[in-house]
């Protein structure tokens, strides 16, 4: 009886252990700190196909978005942040809240779908927003540019998606050199980072995008392979994102892999281990 007891006992501490370690993880994700991948390349050279990083919850303070999601697609699970707090989301006031800057590197949930999306901030509440043949404006001045050389990678597959890299001297084969040309822009508060260009893109002109309060302009740095604020929503894109739909900072890449999987280590980018984001 005592050795029956003493089972049951032990299959009852493994549940409380599991049960107190979820909850812990649940509230250091919800309040601190939330992983995310890069699934896309519409951040390069910034951020890279299989880039991990830990998105810092408390640089903005709290909003419906802070909570987690949890997406599973093989297992059809798909319960958003708006599932686990959606009694929170009808408030425009962020808790403890401050306000992004210009030139962060923000995740945000997507107004629509809710799906996290990772972009630049670059445009705040009451500015104009312009592309002209390429060259961002913002309040009807050109940001300053300079050439910074080619972009390089080779022409196969990336990441778990599988997605292949656009190329300025394309079409080329698989295993060629993929180029894009780059330039380092420096917003008008003093942040630089480089772009990177294909070539000549709808989005390259558009009209005058005039943020409304309480909303931001988000654009990715691989410019012409980035669905982001300059396409509206109707259209599958980004459109102004409200500042309740921010869900923090990323500062930092903790890991890096270029394979299909994380388990290849021999496609680990070591070089981007805790790599400071700028």
């Amino acid at each position: 009886m005592a050795e029956k007891t003493g089972f049951v006992g032990s299959i009852v501490e493994t549940f409380k252990t599991v049960f107190w370690a979820l909850l812990i993880a649940g509230v250091f994700r919800t309040l601190f700190f939330q992983p995310f991948w890069i699934p896309s390349g519409s951040m390069k050279e910034t951020l890279l196909i299989g880039d991990f990083l830990f998105v810092n919850k408390m640089a903005y303070g709290y909003s419906y978005a802070s909570c987690p999601s949890v997406r599973i697609p093989q297992l059809g699970l798909d319960v958003g942040a708006d599932k686990f707090c959606g009694w929170f989301e009808g408030y425009d006031d962020r808790l403890l809240g401050s306000d992004p800057e210009r030139g962060d590197i923000v995740v945000f949930r997507h107004p629509v779908t809710g799906q996290d999306f990772i972009k630049r901030l670059i445009g705040l509440p009451g500015d104009r927003v312009q592309m002209k043949q390429g060259l961002l404006h913002i309040n009807d001045d050109p940001v300053q540019v300079a050439d910074a050389g080619v972009f390089t990678e080779t022409m196969e597959r990336q990441g778990p998606l599988g997605q292949q890299p656009q190329c300025a001297n394309g079409p080329v084969g698989p295993g060629a050199i993929c180029e894009k040309p780059r330039q380092i822009e420096t917003l008008p508060n003093g942040v630089s980072y480089p772009i990177l260009d294909i070539g000549s893109r709808p989005a390259d002109n558009t009209g005058v995008f005039t943020v409304p309060e309480g909303q931001y302009f988000f654009m990715g740095d691989n410019r012409d392979n980035s669905t982001d604020s300059r396409f509206p929503q109707s259209r599958g894109g980004v459109g102004f994102v409200d500042a309740k739909d921010i869900v923090g900072r990323a500062d930092r890449v903790m890991f890096s892999s270029a394979g299909r999987s994380m388990l290849a280590f021999w496609t680990w980018r070591s070089d981007r281990f805790f790599k400071a984001l700028e």
